[in-house]
C-alpha cells in the first residue's frame, strides 16, 4: 500500500459566474521515501493537489488516502488529528509565529499534539541540530534571515516525526544560493533520515534535486518520470 493514495480526484469551483476545473481526475501513488516534485505552468493544479492531499481543501471527486485512510470519510476533527500528527508542511511564507522563538515555533505543533515538555524540547533541538539552526535556538522570526526562517520551518515539519512532509513553493522568496542550500538540506534528511517529501514547484533547483518528477498540465497527470 502507497502513502498517498489518490484516485479519480477532481476539483472545481466557480469563479465569475463559470466553473473552473483545477484538477480532473488525478491518480497518484506517493511511496514512502520518496522526494517528489510536482511541477507545470501556473493554474496546472499543483498546489491544489497539494493542498488536497494534506487536507486542507477537499475534492470535488475522488478520493485521497493517507497511510491507507480516506481522508473524504474522516471527520472535521478526524482530518485536523491528521494534519497535526501525520503531515509535515513547508511553505513559500514561512509562517512563523512572530511572537515565539525558532524553538517554540518548533515546539509548537507538538505542543497541539499534548506530547511532554521534556520530550518537545529535545525533538525540537535535534530537529534544529539537523537543519544546522544550532545557537539560533531562542532567537525570534525577525531576527533571523528569510533562509533561516525558512529553516526553522522545515525543522517544525519534520520535528514531530510525519508520515510526509508537503512543501508548497518553499523556495520562492529565497535568493539563489540560500534556495540551492534548502534544497540540498530538504534531499540531506530524505536520504539520511528517510523523511517523504512531495514538493509543488516552478524551481529548477528542486526539480534538478528531486528523483522523481510529476508534470501536471491543465489539471492532469501528463507526464511521470522517476530518475
Amino acid at each position: 500500500m502507497a502513502l498517498v493514495e489518490v484516485r479519480g480526484l477532481a476539483r472545481r469551483y466557480e469563479q465569475g459566474g463559470e466553473t473552473v476545473h483545477a484538477l480532473r481526475g488525478i491518480d497518484l501513488d506517493i511511496e514512502a521515501g520518496e522526494f517528489t516534485a510536482l511541477m507545470g505552468p501556473s493554474g496546472s493544479g499543483k498546489s491544489t493537489l497539494l493542498h488536497l492531499i494534506g487536507g486542507l481543501d477537499a475534492p470535488s471527486g475522488g478520493r485521497v488516502s493517507v497511510e491507507g485512510r480516506d481522508l473524504g470519510a474522516m471527520t472535521p476533527t478526524e482530518r485536523s488529528d491528521m494534519r497535526r500528527t501525520r503531515l509535515g508542511f513547508v511553505f513559500q511564507a514561512y509562517n512563523l509565529i512572530p511572537v515565539l522563538t525558532a524553538i517554540e515555533n518548533v515546539e509548537f505543533v507538538m505542543t497541539l499534539q499534548g506530547r511532554p515538555p521534556a520530550e518537545r524540547r529535545a525533538r525540537a533541538l535535534e530537529a534544529l541540530a539537523d537543519v544546522g539552526l544550532t545557537g539560533l535556538e531562542h532567537r525570534r522570526p525577525h531576527q533571523l534571515s528569510g533562509g533561516q526562517q525558512q529553516r526553522v520551518a522545515v525543522a517544525r515539519a519534520i520535528a514531530s516525526g510525519p508520515a510526509i512532509v508537503l512543501a508548497d513553493e518553499p523556495t520562492a522568496n529565497l535568493d539563489s544560493k540560500t534556495g540551492h542550500d534548502l534544497v540540498a538540506l530538504m534531499r540531506h534528511l530524505n536520504e539520511e533520515h528517510g523523511v517523504t517529501f512531495l514538493f509543488a514547484t516552478h524551481d529548477p533547483k528542486v526539480l534538478d534535486a528531486a528523483r522523481r518528477i510529476v508534470r501536471l498540465v491543465d489539471g492532469r497527470v501528463d507526464e511521470d518520470t522517476r530518475r
